[in-house]
């Protein structure tokens, strides 16, 4: 068994990639998933009680749908950053994190406002600014990863309901 002197490390190189990529997935499977945990936060009361009050368009999914879409997409997202973190083209991934981490700070503000503040209106100015942030996520990592940028074209669709939704529950109340 060879030991390397300056990481006391006793694996090979490939054993060292797989953990490595492995902690990066992990990570980046998780930051989505706190970011939709601090988003429901805000959420979770007014479900219940202001929510259901509300006049929703013939549209509307049923209240359960909304969780198991959500999880499905916090875990693309979060898969289409590890393809993006691992990528070692050399290509700048600094443009392509920093649209990501917008887009994840504007989803989570979207509840607070929608859900935290009870302002359809306000949250609707915002999920325009969330739409465009998700775009730009999806040509910045498409210049890294063709994969990661299509693994958000879910979330985007879904976004572009949310705002149909989002405008209507605005307008109807």
């Amino acid at each position: 068994m060879k030991i390397n002197t300056l990481t006391g490390s006793t694996g090979s190189p490939q054993a060292s990639s797989v953990r490595g990529n492995t902690f990066k997935l992990i990570i980046s499977l998780i930051i989505p998933q706190l970011a939709g945990g601090l988003g429901s936060f805000f959420t979770i009361s007014s479900v219940k009680d202001w929510y259901p009050m509300l006049e929703k368009p013939l549209l509307n999914p049923p209240a359960w749908i909304f969780g198991p879409v959500w999880t499905t997409l916090f875990l693309l997202m979060g898969y289409a950053l590890y393809l993006v973190w691992k990528d070692e083209s050399g290509k700048s991934k600094r443009l392509a994190y920093f649209a990501f981490g917008i887009q994840m700070v504007l989803n989570m503000l979207w509840s607070i406002i929608f859900f935290g503040l009870h302002s359809p209106g306000g949250a609707l100015i915002e999920i325009v600014f969330l739409w465009l942030a998700i775009l730009a996520t999806f040509v910045a990592f498409a210049k890294i990863s063709k994969p990661a940028a299509w693994l958000l074209l879910p979330y985007i669709l879904w976004v572009s309901f949310a705002m149909y939704l989002n405008y209507s529950i605005w307008m109807l109340n």
